[in-house]
């Protein structure tokens, strides 16, 4: 699945989680629609090309979450980071953003996946907790935001070297103020 002429997709942390993740989770539509749904793990991450959103070298979806990362021919393996998302004007927490990296075999390869998940307590459930304290009749209404995750996979090529600053720009950031 790819874009439109003209047309980029280089989302912040937040926006993928806040815009899209959350979105999602929530069963509320996102407009535009543009990141498919994809059973991430029959695939091995050079097969995402056609079957997930693709901007450059990078590859986005939602996908179940799952703790059964194996492929046909190799497996993602947490790499131990785990760091928080925040909202770049309030610093709420409002995700979570989890490392993993693709073996084949034994031998560690250069796919990185950066999955993008809900916190455990959203900010839903305040609410959701008061419309049962008031004699809500239906629980079922409250959406399981432990279900889905919003993938980010690319190729780290071992040549590239990371912006030292941290900083990432949206959308309207590139187009305004570069």
């Amino acid at each position: 699945m790819n874009l439109p002429p003209g047309f980029r997709f280089f989302p912040t942390d937040e926006e993928l989680v806040v815009h899209f993740l959350h979105r999602r989770a929530s069963l509320l539509p996102c407009h535009p629609d543009v990141i498919p749904d994809l059973d991430l793990y029959p695939y091995d991450p050079w097969d995402l090309p056609g079957k997930a959103l693709g901007e450059g070298r990078q590859w986005y979806f939602y996908s179940r979450k799952t703790q059964e990362r194996v492929t046909s021919n190799g497996y993602w393996e947490s790499m131990g980071i785990d760091e928080p998302v925040f909202t770049s004007s309030t610093h709420k927490r409002v995700g979570i953003k989890k490392y993993l990296t693709f073996y084949l075999g034994d031998s560690q390869s250069n796919w990185v996946m950066q999955e993008y998940s809900l916190p455990d307590s959203s900010s839903s459930s305040g609410r959701s907790s008061k419309r049962s304290s008031r004699g809500s009749t239906s629980s079922s209404h409250k959406p399981d935001y432990s279900k889905w995750v919003i993938c980010r996979v690319y190729e780290q090529n071992s040549s590239e070297e990371e912006d030292d600053d941290g900083a990432e720009l949206s959308c309207l950031d590139e187009v305004f103020c570069l």
